[in-house]
C-alpha cells in the first residue's frame, strides 16, 4: 500500500461511482457552465448569509451525487469534507443535515483531493463500502474572511485570483462502474517565505512541484504516463512557475499536458485577474468537467494535484509567511 516515502497505491482501485456539482451565477457564465448539475441564479441562494449559501452549495452537490446512483445518506459509512471558512463550519453544517459519520478536513484549496485520497484509502482497505467526499467555497464568504468583503470593491493586483462560488462531491465505492482511483501522494508543507495573500499561485507552485516530483519518484513513473497533470488553482502566475520548478528537478512535463482548474472554469471576458481559486474550484472542475471528459473517453489517465495555502487572517496579520501544500490523486478511466 505504501509506496516510496509519501504515496499510496490502491490494490483494489476504488471507484468514483458518481459525482455532483453546483455553482453560482458567475460560474454559469463561464466556460464550464454546462458541466454543473445545478446552477443558482443569485449568490444568496435564498439564504440570509453567504456562509449559509455555501452550506447550501455543499448540500446540493452531495445530494446530487447520491441521487445519481439511487443512494441515500444513510448508505454512506463516512463523509470526508471541508472548506475555507473558520472551523470549516459551512461543511459541518451541511453534514449536520446529511447525518453521515463525518471526518472534517482542512487543506484549504487542496481539500478536494485530500478527501478523495483519504476516502479511497479507507475504501481500499475495507474500512467502508461507500464514502462521500467533497468541498465548497463561496466568493463573498471567503473574500470577507481572508481579504475584504466583495461589496467594498477593493482594488486587487494582477496576481490575485477570484474565489469560485461552487461545490463538488463524489461517492467512492469498492466496486462498480466509473473512473478508478489508483494512487495518491500526500504532500508536505512547503513554505518559500512568500507573504502576499494576493499571490496564492506563486506561493503554492513550489508545493505542487514538490508533490508531483514525489509522486513520480515514489511510483517510478514518468509524467508522460498521464494525459493530463491537473493542478488546482495555480492560475496564470503559478502554473508556469510550477512547470519551471519541475524542469529544474528533472521532471519533464509539457505545456499541453499541464492544465489548471483555476484557468478552466471562467472565460477571458470575466475579469478574474490571474485565475480562479477556492476549495470548491478543483472540486467542481474535477467532479464536473474533467470526469465528464473521462466519461466521454477524451481522458484516460490524469493526476489531479490540488493545492492549498494554509494561512489564516490572524497568521497574515502577524506577518507570518504562507505555508502551502498539495495532494495528488491518480484517476484512471479503466476499461468501463
Amino acid at each position: 500500500m505504501l509506496q516510496g516515502s509519501q504515496s499510496w497505491t490502491f490494490d483494489n482501485s476504488p471507484v468514483i461511482l458518481s459525482t455532483g456539482t453546483a455553482g453560482g451565477p458567475f460560474e454559469a457564465e463561464g466556460n464550464l457552465g454546462r458541466d454543473f448539475d445545478h446552477l443558482f441564479s443569485d449568490i444568496w441562494m435564498s439564504e440570509d448569509s453567504f456562509e449559509k449559501a455555501q452550506t447550501k452549495l455543499m448540500e446540493e452537490a452531495a445530494y446530487a451525487s447520491l441521487s445519481k446512483i439511487n443512494k441515500k445518506p444513510e448508505d454512506m459509512q463516512f463523509v470526508f469534507a471541508g472548506d475555507l471558512i473558520n472551523q470549516i463550519t459551512a461543511t459541518s453544517f451541511a453534514c449536520r443535515s446529511l447525518a453521515i459519520p463525518y471526518i472534517g478536513l482542512f487543506g484549504a484549496c487542496s481539500t478536494s483531493m485530500e478527501g478523495l485520497a483519504l476516502g479511497s484509502f479507507i475504501v481500499d482497505k475495507g474500512g467502508a463500502d461507500y464514502i462521500l467526499t467533497g468541498s465548497a467555497s463561496h466568493n463573498a464568504a471567503v473574500e470577507k474572511q481572508f481579504r475584504y468583503p466583495t461589496e467594498y470593491g477593493a482594488q486587487k493586483p494582477p496576481t490575485s485570483q477570484w474565489t469560485v462560488t461552487a461545490s463538488g462531491a463524489a461517492v467512492v465505492g469498492k466496486t462498480g462502474t466509473g473512473p478508478k482511483v489508483t494512487s495518491a501522494t500526500i504532500g508536505k508543507v512547503i513554505d518559500m517565505g512568500l507573504t502576499d495573500p494576493f499571490n496564492m499561485g506563486g506561493a503554492m507552485a513550489p508545493a505542487a512541484a514538490d508533490t508531483i516530483e514525489a509522486h513520480c519518484t515514489d511510483l517510478n513513473r514518468d509524467p508522460s504516463y498521464y494525459d493530463y497533470i491537473v493542478t488546482g488553482d495555480l492560475g496564470s502566475v503559478g502554473l508556469p512557475l510550477m512547470k519551471e520548478l519541475l524542469q529544474q528537478k528533472g521532471v519533464m512535463v509539457t505545456d499541453d499536458q499541464c492544465i489548471d482548474c483555476g484557468l478552466l472554469i471562467y472565460n477571458e471576458d470575466q475579469n478574474i485577474q490571474a485565475g480562479a481559486s477556492g476549495s470548491g474550484c478543483s472540486a467542481a472542475v474535477v467532479y464536473g468537467h474533467l470526469l465528464n471528459r473521462m466519461k466521454d473517453k477524451e481522458i484516460n489517465k490524469m493526476l489531479v494535484v490540488a493545492t492549498g495555502a494554509l494561512l489564516s487572517p490572524l497568521s497574515y496579520q502577524q506577518k507570518e509567511s504562507i505555508p502551502c501544500i498539495a495532494h495528488a490523486v491518480s484517476i484512471e478511466r479503466g476499461q468501463n
